[in-house]
């Protein structure tokens, strides 16, 4: 009851908001609604930097991939501590996931829920020691935070910090051993987990208890990263979007049951999420084979078919593009900065960033668009700001001098905010004028 008050107190505040300051959104998980990438609000500073429009900076007790998310006065993010920390030589049993949750407007830690390893983990060597064992984003129905910890299972905590429940989705192992990252999405009163990881299926779990509804499986998951995603492609129809190497599959997220799939050439692992509209949805990933294509869904409701509307040899190999205006976006691993026409697949521009110091994998964060800009986060040489349209224009290279750690989650962005994360602190960035 406490916490349905809460949300209506700041639907209340949102409404008044509209009205006054400008535009209220909450940013409730990994790119935002509809993990879209997409953002309504004007009022994201174009420069920032130690001293000059930084709101706040928290320090954090550990690193991590994740991205934070808003709800209301408050922001929350995951990390870990113990093991697999640089410069640090603790044992594998001293692993903990950290959900943090901070107030939006000073920054001030409210709590800081601890969750120690549920052994056996994966250990920190090979691709782990690139993004570590904090790399699920977690996902806010207002009520409850969910987060997934991979091999400890998922979470469900109040807004307070206080553990509902846990369930364990898996113990095993891709054959990279390359740790979890798929984020949690919700639908309806069910939060679905891509445990390809884990156990080598797709689940929903009742929101309130944590109890299993469905579970879709299959040994072709293993090496899907992606976080699933929830697409209308035909009229009055929502679709649960999974790709995985060589396949893509769409399910009925109500049942599980898979509605229709298509096959694909992209093989290897597939880390970034399916995403489109507009009857359009676009796949992108793999190795050495990577590229990226365009479904389209035809035939009768009851039996649809996915066809091919193009394929290109463009591609990201983590970070997820955003769709803009009829265009492509997306800043590739080596520090090539891309835009592509959505209809066609013809490429419209490929810029190396000179900003960023392409060595090893320069960029894990996807690009999100607020007022007509791209943000990215590099991983080491700060945020880049793109002109959101099809024609390459640097607008500004924003640095947090003081911090030169990983910066590998995407952004979140609400209420004239964005809110960054590297693996030292959370950082507000707003106009301070």
């Amino acid at each position: 009851m406490i916490d349905m008050k809460r949300a209506l107190s700041f639907s209340l505040i949102c409404l008044l908001t509209l009205s006054g300051m400008g535009w209220c959104e909450d940013w409730t998980q990994f790119r935002g609604k509809d993990g879209a990438g997409l953002s309504s609000d004007t009022k994201v500073p174009l420069r920032w930097s130690d001293t000059e429009n930084l709101l706040w900076k928290s320090e954090l007790p550990g690193q991590g991939s994740s991205s934070p998310i808003v709800f209301g006065d408050r922001v929350f993010v995951t990390c870990y501590s113990g093991y697999g920390v640089a410069g640090s030589n603790n044992p594998i049993q001293s692993l903990e996931r950290h959900l943090l949750c901070f107030d939006r407007t000073t920054g001030k830690l409210q709590w800081d829920q601890k969750v120690p390893a549920d052994l056996p983990e994966d250990g920190y060597q090979g691709y782990i020691s690139e993004h570590g064992y904090a790399s699920s984003t977690p996902v806010t129905d207002g009520e409850r935070v969910y987060c997934f910890f991979g091999k400890s299972g998922v979470f469900a905590f109040d807004l307070d910090g206080n553990q509902l429940w846990k369930v364990a989705v898996g113990k095993e192992s891709s054959n990279r051993r390359w740790g979890s990252a798929a984020s949690l999405i919700l639908h309806k009163d069910s939060v679905i987990v891509n445990a390809s990881e884990e156990s080598q299926s797709i689940r929903a779990l009742d929101k309130r208890t944590g109890k299993e509804i469905w579970k879709a499986e299959g040994s072709a998951m293993e090496l899907a990263y992606g976080t699933p995603s929830l697409l209308s492609l035909q009229p009055n129809q929502l679709d649960l979007v999974l790709a995985i190497p060589g396949e893509v599959w769409g399910l009925n997220p109500d049942t599980g049951k898979i509605r229709w799939f298509a096959e694909h050439q992209l093989t290897g692992n597939i880390c970034p999420s399916v995403f489109g509209n507009d009857g359009s949805l676009y796949i992108f990933g793999g190795f050495r084979s990577a590229g990226s294509l365009a479904l389209r869904l035809n035939g009768e409701k009851s039996k649809p078919k996915a066809e091919v509307a193009w394929t290109s040899k463009n591609s990201s190999y983590v970070a997820t593009p955003v769709l803009h205006e009829g265009h492509l976006y997306w800043i590739d691993n080596k520090g090539l900065a891309y835009c592509s026409n959505a209809k066609t697949g013809e490429l419209v521009y490929r810029e190396r960033v000179n900003e960023i110091v392409a060595s090893g994998q320069p960029v894990y964060a996807s690009p999100v668009i607020a007022n007509g800009r791209i943000y990215v986060p590099s991983r080491w040489s700060g945020v880049m700001v793109l002109a959101a349209e099809p024609k390459y224009q640097v607008l500004a290279h924003n640095r947090l001098s003081s911090d030169e750690s990983d910066f590998s989650g995407t952004p979140a962005i609400s209420n004239g905010a964005m809110f960054l994360r590297s693996n030292r602190f959370l950082y507000c960035v707003a106009d301070r004028k």
